[in-house]
Order: C-alpha cells, then sequence, then structure tokens
C-alpha cells in the first residue's frame, strides 16, 4: 500500500485525527493549571490544521476506491473546521462553570469525533464508508446534546435525538440494501452505471434520502429538531444547526448527482416537495415560537429548505451555491448563537424572546451584532446572505423550477417578519428589567468578530464565491 497516497488523499483526515489524539493526550497529562490553558490549545490546533488543509491538492482515491479525493472536499472541509472553531471559541465561557469545568477534554473530542465522521461522509466513494461516516458523526453528537446530562432538557434531548437518529441510520441502511441487492455493488461509481430506474430502487432512493434529510432536518423528518435544539447546550446546538448540516447537504448532493444521475426525474420530484413544504412549514411555525432556540431551530429548517434550491437542479453551478450558501449561513447563524450563548450565560439562563427586550439599551454592541446577523438570515442587502439567497434561487430558476422559486420569494418575506420580531424586542418593546449591561469574554468577542466580518464582508468579497466556483466542476 502506498501510504504517501493516503497522506496526500486524506491529509486533512490524517491532521485532524493527530489533533484529537494531542488533545486527548493533553487531558490526560495536563493539571487543573494547565486545564486552564485547554481553549487557546484546542483552538491553536484546529486552526493550525485548517491552516495545513485549505489549499486543494491532487485529485486520488485509496482503500480502492473506498475513499476518493477531489479538490472541492479541501473547500468544504475547511469551512466545516472554520464552523467548528468557532463554536469552540463560544464554548469557552461555558465550558468554564464550575459542572463541566472538568469535562473540557470530553467536549472537545467528541466534537472533533464528529467532524471527523463528516470528513468521511463528504470523501466517501463508497456506501459502506459513507454510512461508517455517518455513525460516527451521529453517535458522538448525541453524547453532545446530552451533555449538561443532569439537566431534565438536555438528557430528554439526548434521548429524542438518539432515538430518531437510530430509526433514520436503519432506515438509510435498508435502503443502501436494496440498491446493493440490485446493483451488486456499494461503490458510486459502478453504480451509477446499473441505476435503472426500477420501483425498488425508486423506494431505495427515499428510504437513503429520508435518512439524510434527518440530518438536514428537512420537513417531514424535521420533528427532533425544536426539543433537541431547546435541550442541549446552546454551544452544541449551535454546531449541531450549522456544521452537521452543511456536511450533510454537500454529501446529499454529491450522491444524488454521482449516483442517481439516471433518477434525476425522480429524485427531483421528491426534493421539490420536500423543499416546498421545508420552507413553508418551518416559517409558519416559525412566527409561533417564544422560546429563542426553539425559534432558530424553526429558522434552521427554513433555510435547509433554502439550501435545497441549490441541490434541485443538480448542476456545478448549485453546487457552488450550495457550498457559499452554507458558508453565508454559518457566519450569521453562528453570530445568533454566540450573542445567545453569551446573554445567557450572564443572564442566568434567559433565552425567551421576551428577555431580550431592551437589549439595545444595556447591551448596544450585542444588540447591532445580533440585528445585522438576523438582517443577514432574511437576505436583506447588503449583507452576505442577500447574496447567497440570489445564487440559490438563480440556480433553482437556472434549472428550470420557476415556480418552486417564487414560492421561496414569498417565504423569505415571511422569514423577514419574523426575524423583525426578534429586532422590535432589542430595540423597540420597553422592559423594566432588561439584560444587565456585561462584557463576553476575550474567545466570544473573537469569534463574533469573525462571524461580522463574514456577515459584512462574504457578499461583496467576490474572490470568495469564484475560488469556490473554480473547483465545483471537479465533482
Amino acid at each position: 500500500m502506498d501510504y504517501s497516497n493516503i497522506f496526500t488523499s486524506m491529509q486533512a483526515e490524517v491532521t485532524l485525527i493527530a489533533v484529537i489524539v494531542l488533545l486527548f493526550l493533553y487531558d490526560l497529562i495536563a493539571g487543573e493549571r494547565g486545564r486552564r490553558r485547554f481553549s487557546a490549545v484546542a483552538c491553536g490546533l484546529l486552526a493550525l490544521q485548517v491552516a495545513v488543509n485549505v489549499v486543494p491538492g491532487t485529485p486520488g482515491e485509496v482503500f480502492g476506491g473506498m475513499f476518493q479525493y477531489v479538490p472541492m472536499h479541501s473547500i468544504v472541509k475547511s469551512v466545516l473546521t472554520v464552523g467548528t472553531l468557532i463554536v469552540f471559541l463560544q464554548a469557552d465561557a461555558w465550558l468554564r462553570r464550575g459542572d463541566t469545568a472538568h469535562k473540557q477534554g470530553e467536549f472537545y473530542i467528541l466534537t472533533l469525533s464528529t467532524l471527523l465522521g463528516m470528513y468521511l461522509m463528504v470523501g466517501a466513494g463508497n456506501f459502506l464508508l459513507f454510512f461508517i461516516g455517518m455513525e460516527l458523526a451521529s453517535v458522538p453528537m448525541a453524547c453532545l446534546v446530552a451533555f449538561d446530562k443532569y439537566k431534565r432538557y438536555s438528557a430528554e434531548a439526548g434521548a429524542k435525538y438518539i432515538l430518531c437518529a437510530l430509526f433514520a441510520s436503519g432506515l438509510m441502511l435498508y435502503g443502501i440494501s436494496f440498491f446493493y441487492g440490485t446493483t451488486g455493488t456499494l461503490y458510486f461509481d459502478d453504480m451509477a452505471a446499473r441505476i435503472t430506474g426500477s420501483p425498488l430502487q425508486i423506494m431505495a432512493m427515499v428510504f437513503f434520502f429520508a435518512g439524510l434529510g434527518f440530518k438536514i432536518s428537512l420537513v417531514p423528518f424535521h420533528l427532533w429538531t425544536a426539543d433537541t435544539y431547546q435541550g442541549a447546550p446552546t454551544t452544541v446546538t449551535s454546531y449541531l444547526s450549522v456544521v452537521s448540516k452543511g456536511s450533510a447537504a454537500f454529501v446529499l448532493m454529491t450522491v444524488l448527482m454521482k449516483v442517481f444521475g439516471p433518477m434525476i426525474g425522480q429524485w427531483q420530484t421528491l426534493l421539490y416537495a420536500v423543499t416546498v413544504l421545508s420552507i413553508t412549514v418551518a416559517n409558519l411555525f416559525a412566527i409561533r415560537q417564544k422560546d429563542l432556540k426553539r425559534f432558530l431551530a424553526f429558522s434552521s429548517i427554513s433555510q435547509a429548505g433554502y439550501i435545497m434550491l441549490a441541490v434541485i437542479g443538480g448542476s456545478a453551478f448549485g453546487m457552488t451555491s450550495l457550498v457559499f450558501y452554507v458558508l453565508v449561513y454559518m457566519a450569521a447563524n453562528l453570530a445568533v448563537f454566540g450573542v445567545v450563548s453569551t446573554v445567557e450565560q450572564h443572564s442566568g439562563g434567559k433565552v425567551g424572546i421576551e428577555d431580550y427586550n431592551g437589549l439595545y439599551r444595556t447591551n448596544p454592541k450585542l444588540a447591532v451584532m445580533m440585528t445585522l446577523a438576523l438582517f443577514s438570515l432574511a437576505g436583506i442587502p447588503p449583507f452576505a446572505g442577500f447574496f447567497s439567497k440570489f445564487f440559490v434561487f438563480a440556480a433553482a430558476f437556472k434549472g428550470g423550477f420557476h415556480l418552486l422559486v417564487f414560492i421561496a420569494l414569498i417565504n423569505t418575506v415571511i422569514s423577514l417578519y419574523y426575524y423583525l420580531l426578534v429586532v422590535k424586542a432589542m430595540y423597540i418593546t420597553p422592559n423594566d428589567a432588561p439584560v444587565a449591561p456585561f462584557r463576553s469574554d476575550r474567545y466570544t468577542r473573537i469569534s463574533l468578530a469573525l462571524c461580522m466580518a463574514g456577515v459584512l464582508l462574504l457578499g461583496v468579497v467576490s474572490a470568495v464565491y469564484d475560488g469556490i466556483n473554480a473547483f465545483a466542476f471537479g465533482l
């Protein structure tokens, strides 16, 4: 076996495993004083890992084609890793609390284990490796959701997540077995040539889609989302809403294009219905929410529907739009969750929308950051969210889905209304006892600065989109 080829094609995976091992050893040998620098060590190692792997390499494959590498994978993995790095920065204050201070190592290692699983999903060229990667991404995630296990909502959220994940994984594995039975292979490239669109294969494709639909939180596979987002620690919720969703969306589009190309008519019909339901149902339910984390849960379901606009055309333009949308969504959503997390830490756990009444009077900088991030999520120019929505709309329109784009545009107006409800609470609604003034910790300020840079610059700095587009045709 050519080990140099393994390192070249799996450089991101190898370096991430090295980071996990180093953090594991640091957790074992660091004393009480060393644990105070755990966040700095973890963030430093992860930042180094991003720097090493951000430049795309040459295409290759290992393990007989079970794992494949193309330059676009470096872009996607770097986006996911940057999102994880921002989550680590925002987690520092929470991890320093008395009941979680001794579990810092567990948090970092579990989170990076899920990221490794997402790496394997992105690079998989075989359904077996793909499924292993999905389980590696899902099982540690359940542990993270239930991280505050002595809090009732966290334990309940973990139970709901793992049960729904088990059903979704079982359904997906059932569908994969049908594909193996009808094609005689699990390799993506070989399977594509043997897809005939038979009724059994259509059913198998639906089962496979259901498994990834759970990961992306698409309607009707979304019922776990609000309860899990509400019960999980806020930092874990932010990771789940962005990094996990982004990896699953990229993998879904890759598999649909590479494997199910001969069945494009069937999966486009399925995706059409799911996209309309996801955007519409989520927007209508978001209006009714009083808890900010449940509100953001339905917002993320709606955003997943918009991501599917890039997928449905099955084109290289759609792939570029998808990765760019995930990058912009990551910046805006992590900014919102960063504000929610720091307010929660300094206000005794307040996460209701009414708790943000008058926030601008006491914490104007946080209110402004929250406003800019919400405007980006709503797609208001000149923020980056406007450009990302424009590109996914253009991808769907170019694919001939004009009515779908019109429905999505109407829903964008609805989403603007409920995002403005939070803005109204912060600036207009009076509050006799608003959240007291406080100063965020250094790591949170760094993470919010990075997110704001993304919200303000990603849309107008065209080199970012052009850089992604340069590698979209290599898939």
